[in-house]
């Protein structure tokens, strides 16, 4: 068991969030020393959660059997955003190759995608897979902006889009267009939404700090993407989705509970900026969240997809 930090915890905002947690369920720290953890994926199979360390250019791995933490790799091409895909591979998106990869079960890795029309990605971001396999990522400029997180190089896109990947013939799709900073993305459960955050305050005062809820055609197109919620603390980065629908998103002050009605219902609380979650353990019921420098993982009584 991790440590059980004082000043974290859970914040009723709405009385819906009071039925997802016990009175004397605390936040633990698993593990710190990162210089800015992302991109949680949880490994069923094996029992541990992969995270990113991005600054450091590495990858790393917890244990759930003894709560060990190793490198898992070094470098790893400033990999950022990390997701399982339905045959329990490693999907990730590396901001120095620009490129989405698949770590086959060997170990060998696999471009998805590092261009479109002929012209290389940005930084790839974050990405999800849907249960036909199809793979989504987003492309914002942050890996190509500074050398802190990737390298300095000038963009090749016309602006910085959402794509989908099809596991058959590997066609590239662009599928929507009009974000400042396309980030976190996650599908609901029936997977008729996708929701994708939108952090361009991050690099413009005034910028959007919102998820925007698109509606996923047949032919895999989307269409609508009105703002479905509003950031109240910072900007919105990574999010997960429960098996009710429930949106459980990173931002400055902690991880934020939002009902599929978009309603802020309640928040747990951590010390450090947040960018990203993710569900695992064997009943999907405990949340691994990354701090600024930290994993931290708490239990909630909802289950996540997958």
């Amino acid at each position: 068991m991790g440590d059980r930090i004082e000043g974290t915890g859970f914040e009723v905002i709405d009385d819906r969030f009071s039925a997802l947690f016990a009175k004397h369920i605390r936040v633990e720290r698993l593990w710190t020393g990162a210089r800015w953890c992302e991109g949680p994926a949880w490994f069923a199979a094996g029992r541990y959660l992969l995270w990113s360390d991005i600054p450091n250019n590495r990858m790393m791995r917890w244990d759930e059997t003894d709560g060990s933490v190793s490198v898992f790799r070094h470098p790893s091409n400033f990999t950022n955003g990390n997701t399982v895909d339905l045959q329990g591979r490693l999907i990730s998106c590396e901001h120095q190759t620009r490129r989405v990869t698949r770590t086959e079960h060997d170990g060998s890795i696999v471009t998805i995608a590092d261009r479109f029309e002929n012209k290389r990605l940005n930084s790839p971001n974050d990405v999800v897979v849907k249960s036909d396999g199809t793979i989504w990522f987003t492309d914002p400029t942050y890996g190509i902006l500074t050398d802190y997180e990737g390298g300095v190089a000038k963009p090749e896109q016309d602006g910085e889009h959402v794509y989908s990947v099809d596991p058959t013939t590997g066609e590239i799709k662009c599928v929507a267009t009009d974000f400042e900073k396309p980030n976190g993305l996650a599908f609901s459960p029936d997977e008729k939404i996708l929701y994708v955050v939108d952090s361009g305050v991050s690099h413009r005062s005034g910028g959007p700090a919102h998820i925007r809820a698109f509606h996923v055609e047949e032919n895999g197109r989307l269409s609508g993407g009105d703002i479905f919620a509003e950031c109240t603390s910072g900007m919105f980065d990574g999010l997960r989705i429960d098996r009710d629908g429930r949106l459980w998103s990173s931002a400055f002050d902690g991880v934020h509970c939002i009902a599929p009605d978009g309603t802020l219902i309640g928040k747990i609380r951590i010390p450090e900026i947040v960018g990203n979650l993710t569900f695992g353990g064997p009943m999907m019921n405990r949340i691994f969240i990354c701090g600024s420098s930290s994993i931290y993982s708490v239990f909630v009584f909802a289950n996540g997809i997958r």
